[in-house]
């Protein structure tokens, strides 16, 4: 057991800290109020100190990319088809990555990771903690969404395969939808006889929990019109919907914020502009959409930003206009929104996992220094 004394507590649920001890006993925060007594637990004092849920990123590709190994250790995009739903995140993850212990000593403890967005179509994210030698281990829950991709990645990276155009990338995610809604009918048709089942189409059965609005497409999106592209083939096809980068979404703020159901995931903004649809990145997109009532988080996409520079992200958000509280949600409780796992993390709460980083400043600034890291009631050793 573990028990947190005295600190100021910032649960990203109510805007005001507040002073109080946490007790985390299996993992879980067992209890939240003043003068905690427990005879059993390792105490830590964190009298004047700052206690933050543990930070969560909301999309990134790290572990899958191999930290210091160059091409030959980059495992996040599949070239070799257009279209690659069966690809599961979660196979390509290095868990020994040194990328893991960088995020957890900057308070990073939990992260959604998975393929790039080389195709249109490209496999499934998974949520896992920061810190563990077995991928297996290090889940938080597997299988959140499925990659999709518009804008200029697909049609450069396969072009040769005939994907060359924005409309040839939407033209064969709707191919795969449609093929997926006739499969499953034919399955659903077929009942328990086998014998009149479709052949096994790996594909498909990947794409079945997407039709049944179980796994949300999880779209990368930077220009407006890549945007809205997602947005209409999401309600032609009545899927659930979450948007990657928004990197033109300052741009056309007051469409986005009638999108009530769609959270948005910002970012990368801390790197060099190195195609057309990022020429209008800012800092500012973040605090403009959340002001205008969008579910907002920020993201590094690491490797892109690495994943340790997550709250500094954060905190140039806040240095554009974001208001502080927008920015601690964005990278706590609304990126476990956003990647489905907000029951378990993203904010300090009783039952939920004991991801606990204590500093001694605002996570934002340059110059605070992170005392503590704990996930699970664990400290990282760091």
């Amino acid at each position: 057991m573990l028990l947190i004394k005295n600190g100021n507590i910032h649960d990203a649920v109510k805007e005001q800290s507040f002073k109080a001890d946490i007790l985390i006993a299996d993992g879980i925060i067992k209890e939240i109020a003043e003068n905690i007594v427990c005879e059993k637990a390792d105490v830590v004092d964190a009298e004047g100190l700052q206690v933050y849920p543990g930070f969560v990123e909301a999309h990134g590709h790290i572990g899958l990319d191999g930290y210091g190994m160059g091409f030959e250790g980059r495992d996040y995009n599949e070239r070799g088809d257009v279209c690659t739903p069966y690809l599961r995140g979660i196979d390509g993850v290095k868990a020994m990555d040194p990328a893991f212990q960088h995020a957890a000593n900057a308070g990073v403890t939990t992260v959604c990771t998975g393929p790039g967005s080389a195709n249109v179509v490209g496999g499934t994210f998974t949520t896992i903690k920061t810190i563990g030698k077995r991928s297996d281990d290090m889940i938080v829950r597997d299988n959140v969404a499925m990659k999709c991709a518009f804008g200029e990645n697909p049609k450069n990276v396969h072009k040769e395969k005939g994907n060359m155009t924005r409309m040839s990338t939407q033209a064969n995610l709707r191919n795969l939808l449609e093929k997926t809604i006739e499969y499953k009918a034919k399955k659903d048709a077929a009942g328990d006889d086998i014998t009149k089942k479709p052949p096994y189409d790996q594909k498909l059965e990947a794409m079945i929990p997407v039709i049944e609005r179980k796994m949300p497409l999880k779209a990368h999106a930077h220009a407006t019109d890549d945007i809205f592209s997602a947005i209409r083939v999401a309600k032609e096809y009545n899927l659930r919907l979450t948007l990657e980068h928004v990197t033109e979404g300052h741009m056309i703020v007051e469409e986005l914020a009638k999108e009530k159901d769609i959270p948005m995931a910002v970012g990368p903004s801390l790197s060099n502009a190195s195609k057309i649809e990022l020429r209008n990145k800012t800092f500012a997109t973040p605090g403009i959409l959340a002001n205008a009532g969008c579910q907002v988080s920020i993201i590094t996409d690491s490797p892109v930003i690495p994943q340790e520079y997550l709250p500094l992200c954060a905190g140039l958000a806040v240095k554009s206009g974001m208001k502080p509280f927008d920015a601690l949600k964005a990278i706590t409780i609304n990126a476990a929104k956003h990647a489905q796992i907000d029951d378990l993390v993203g904010s300090i709460e009783v039952g939920k996992h004991g991801d606990i980083v204590i500093t001694d400043g605002c996570p934002f600034d340059i110059d605070t220094e992170v005392k503590y890291v704990f996930i699970k009631g664990k400290k990282v050793n760091r």
